[in-house]
This record gives C-alpha cells, sequence and structure tokens, in this order.
C-alpha cells in the first residue's frame, strides 16, 4: 500500500510541478491565461506577482512530497510518512479552498486535489 501511495504523491508532485510552470514562469502565455479564465493581458499583468508566489508554494508542496518519498527509500519511513503526509494533506486542502472559491476553476482543483487526496488516503491507511 505504501508503493502505491509513494506513486500518487510522485504524480501529485508532478502536477505542483506543472502548476509552478504555468503560474511562475508562463503566467502571461496566452494558454496559461485561457487554462485561469484571464481574458486580457492587462489583467494577466495584474495579477502576475499574486501568481508567481502561488507557483512557489506549488513548488514547495511538490519539493516535500518529493523528499518523503525518498525517505522512504532510506530506510527513514517515519520522516518520510510524516512529510508525505503533510505535504498530501496541504494540497487536499489547497484544492479544497480553490474549488470553494472559484467554482470555473474546478477542473484545476479536481487535477491538484484528486491524487493528492488517493496519496493521502494510502499512506494513512499504510502506516
Amino acid at each position: 500500500m505504501l508503493v502505491a501511495a509513494a506513486v500518487f504523491t510522485l504524480v501529485s508532485a508532478a502536477v505542483h510541478f506543472y502548476f509552478f510552470v504555468l503560474e511562475s514562469m508562463r503566467w502571461n502565455v496566452p494558454e496559461t491565461m485561457g487554462v485561469y479564465g484571464i481574458t486580457s493581458p492587462e489583467d494577466a499583468e495584474t495579477t502576475q506577482p499574486l501568481a508567481y508566489t502561488q507557483g512557489f508554494y506549488n513548488l514547495f508542496l511538490g519539493v516535500g512530497a518529493v523528499l518523503g518519498v525518498l525517505l522512504l527509500g532510506v530506510s527513514n519511513a517515519v520522516a518520510g510518512v510524516t512529510l508525505i503526509s503533510f505535504s498530501t494533506a496541504c494540497m487536499v486542502l489547497a484544492a479544497v479552498v480553490l474549488l470553494a472559491s472559484k467554482w470555473p476553476l474546478a477542473r484545476i482543483a479536481m487535477i491538484r486535489g484528486i491524487p493528492a487526496l488517493l496519496a493521502l488516503l494510502l499512506t494513512l491507511m499504510a502506516s
């Protein structure tokens, strides 16, 4: 079960790395603007500092998740499970907040939250 949790954790990390790229590096690109429902370059420019910061939050959560999986592999299961649980719980809660605050972004919330929820549940069931 812990192997499956690690796989879903790595999927969650990859998703969050992808959103880091979108939010911190490609915010003003028309395709990214379309993903987030931004209709004008001016709006993208205005919101870019917020997106840039949010992208780094996603990066940090992904790094924490990967470090948790790596710790599992070096015989430090307690630290690995703890870091995976914390990182994926934060991912799930962030998806819930996104879903509750902006319903049109429900697809993004699901993409971010479902793999993290599966990783969290499997981690908790395995420990």
